[in-house]
């Protein structure tokens, strides 16, 4: 069954337009009056709901039963991470919302490649939502993880936003194994690197915020891999 995002409230019984996206992916799929869907507002379970009426900018639909459905993972993920440059951020974006992650900040750090400001930052951060939502409608999660606006990287650290256990993965030597580091499921912020790493200040400053350095490993794992391979194991 079609999935869709609907980022309004949803009642069952009420007839309500659907939001230009979720119309306009109603559209391409070219279901017709009585077509049956599925909508998630992000407050917590899905909706069954009819299609009534097809316009060219416009589709009606009879919201129906509310199902309280969760595929949240069990441990919340928060990922603090160096942007890689080009389509590996889309690319982390989608493959962390599917694999669970509970919040993204993308970060600007000395050896990023990818430097954002202003009205550019807003732009990406809304098409980093976007995919986000998008890998929401695919792989069933009713919750969609909020991608925040890009900071520095010492900016963020001053503001103390970490939740649960905080870890940086770290090539140095003393760093602990990641199963070591996260026993349980306590809440976990993770700070990953840009292509390069974070500069030996910068681990210094994350080190001093109460980060503790984990490793993968001995391989050493492309920026946009990294983070994912944590999530994989922590949840």
């Amino acid at each position: 069954m079609p999935r869709f995002h609907c980022p309004l409230p949803l009642t069952t019984g009420d007839s309500i337009g659907l939001p230009p996206n979720a119309a306009r992916h109603v559209q391409v799929l070219r279901l017709q009056p009585g077509a049956v869907v599925t909508l998630f507002n992000g407050e917590g379970g899905e909706f069954e709901a009819t299609v009534q009426q097809m316009g060219r900018s416009h589709v009606q639909v009879q919201v129906g039963a509310h199902h309280p459905i969760e595929r949240e993972a069990p441990r919340a993920v928060h990922l603090l991470v160096g942007m890689p440059a080009n389509e590996r951020m889309d690319w982390l974006v989608e493959k962390a919302t599917e694999l669970g992650v509970a919040s993204i900040q993308p970060v600007v750090a000395e050896r990023s490649v990818l430097k954002l400001k202003g009205e550019r930052a807003e732009k990406k951060r809304a098409h980093w939502q976007g995919i986000a939502v998008a890998a929401c409608e695919q792989c069933g999660r009713n919750r969609v993880p909020a991608v925040h606006e890009a900071m520095g990287l010492v900016e963020w650290l001053a503001l103390e936003h970490a939740q649960g256990v905080r870890m940086v993965l770290s090539l140095q030597p003393g760093a602990q194994p990641l199963s070591l580091a996260a026993p349980g499921q306590d809440p976990v912020t993770l700070l990953s690197g840009p292509e390069g790493g974070l500069s030996p200040a910068e681990e210094q400053a994350a080190l001093a915020a109460g980060f503790v350095p984990v490793n993968l490993g001995p391989r050493v794992l492309r920026s946009e891999t990294a983070p994912l391979a944590v999530l994989a194991r922590l949840v």
